[in-house]
């Protein structure tokens, strides 16, 4: 079901914060043990995904961000590998701009799969392999002690630097620690001011989406440490669709929901893929700067049916733009 459809009287039951076991061709075969609270971990990385890490190097030719690249021309990537070059294409034209807030979302099963194909913890684990290729592709060498990761949980900091971020020079942080509540779903915030140092320049929240209070402690971060200064903040992976659509009802979550009005209106969304399946299937999908635009597969190959400068709601392009292509 569309995120758009989901009834709003609902309150929405949290994905499972457990990690199976995954795997990855771009680290060495290699298992760690951890448990992260309310998940459990054993995890020896092999995910598939023709990916390989670049060297923390950030190797591009000064121009090639620039007006030589035709942005309304760009289309769905064809591997991750081309994806993360295409969102670090348009997360460095985004900082260029000086866009301090930005937003990256794609699906992380696979590029053409949808919200709930994945196990959530499987995803969670995906994303941190992603967001370091991502960073290794976007942040010079000399910049990455000045760049701050944070993770929802302070156990995920400590697998991050046992796994995927093993010898890598970024700062890794969290944005929560558990409570004795935690079974119920509350969980102990980390005040923002306290975790940010002088040094520091770039923010990246790590899929802060399994605790209502995690995009909260975002907002925190965002008002306490990038606005107002020359700090930037990028938040990967956050399933921010999940507040636009008013899957979190604003009776039960007024604080959450009222992000809508408060914080998205002064983010840009640089990278963005969201697929929709059936009769009707199709993608939105957008690279900064360029427009939004909504793709069919047709025999293997993607089909712009529309395209606009504004950002359209789920609801709109599943029932009124892809059903009219």
């Amino acid at each position: 079901m569309p995120l758009s459809e989901v009834p709003f009287s609902v309150v929405p039951s949290l994905p499972s914060r457990k990690v199976a076991a995954v795997t990855c061709n771009c680290l060495p075969p290699k298992t760690y043990g951890c448990n992260f609270s309310t998940r459990k971990v054993a995890a020896a990385f092999s995910v598939s995904r023709n990916l390989k890490f670049v060297a923390n190097s950030a190797s591009r030719d000064d121009n090639d961000a620039t007006a030589s690249v035709e942005f309304d021309d760009v289309s769905i990537p064809s591997d991750y590998s081309e994806l993360l070059e295409q969102a670090r294409k348009a997360t460095d034209l985004a900082l260029k701009d000086n866009k301090q807030l930005m937003e990256i979302e794609f699906p992380t099963s696979g590029l053409e799969s949808v919200p709930g194909d994945g196990e959530g913890g499987i995803e969670m684990t995906e994303s941190m392999q992603l967001i370091r290729e991502f960073c290794n592709r976007l942040i010079n060498p000399e910049k990455a002690t000045r760049t701050r990761i944070f993770f929802p949980e302070a156990s995920e900091v400590k697998f991050a630097r046992e796994s995927v971020f093993e010898g890598a020079s970024f700062k890794l942080d969290y944005l929560t620690k558990p409570s004795f509540f935690e079974d119920f779903g509350f969980v102990e915030k980390v005040k923002m001011k306290d975790r940010v140092k002088p040094e520091d320049e770039l923010f990246l929240a790590a899929y802060p989406y399994f605790n209502v209070n995690e995009m909260l402690v975002v907002e925190e971060l965002y008002k306490e440490a990038v606005e107002n200064t020359s700090r930037n903040l990028i938040i990967f992976n956050g399933e921010l669709d999940r507040i636009r659509s008013g899957y979190y009802p604003p009776f039960f979550y007024p604080k959450l929901a009222a992000l809508s009005q408060t914080l998205f209106p002064v983010m840009e969304t640089v990278y963005y893929i969201h697929n929709f399946k059936g009769r009707n299937g199709g993608t939105l999908f957008r690279c900064y700067p360029g427009p939004w635009k909504v793709f069919r597969k047709v025999r293997n190959r993607y089909v712009c049916l529309h395209q606009q400068e504004a950002m359209p709601s789920l609801k709109e392009v599943a029932l009124d733009i892809l059903p009219s292509a």
